[in-house]
């Protein structure tokens, strides 16, 4: 299956052998294979990893969209490869969804504090610590 992964600064994967792609959505983890229904999907912080034949890449992502049809297409919000991802880049993410929940509206803080926790759980899944 072909595999598309994108961010606003580069495309970072593109497969045409992908035989599935464990995606953070929203509302729960989910492993999309060739001919999965058609969904689409917010993402939430969390590690993207497309399987191969030769192996698994592993990317994290801060959030975006999955579209799964006969392919899948991620447009991520930010996303490295998880080996590139150094604990100043993640204390940046971090320090970002922590101002975006101070700076919440009343009716927001639920949602921006989930932020910071899945954000923090992406941490520990890539072997970071949040300060």
């Amino acid at each position: 299956m072909q595999v598309e992964l994108v961010s606003p600064e580069r495309r970072l994967a593109s497969y045409d052998d992908a035989k599935a792609v464990r995606i953070p959505g929203a509302d729960g983890d989910m492993t999309a294979m060739a001919d999965h229904a058609p969904t689409i999907t917010s993402l939430r912080p969390g590690v993207l990893t497309i399987e191969t034949a030769s192996g698994e890449e592993s990317y994290a992502v801060t959030g975006g969209f999955a579209e799964i049809g006969a392919g899948v297409s991620v447009l991520a919000e930010r996303a490295l490869p998880v080996s590139e991802v150094s604990q100043e880049t993640f204390d940046g993410w971090v320090a970002e969804a922590t101002e975006a929940q101070t700076n919440a509206p009343d009716d927001a803080i639920e949602s921006a504090a989930k932020l910071v926790a899945d954000m923090v759980a992406l941490g520990g899944e890539i072997g970071l610590n949040a300060k």
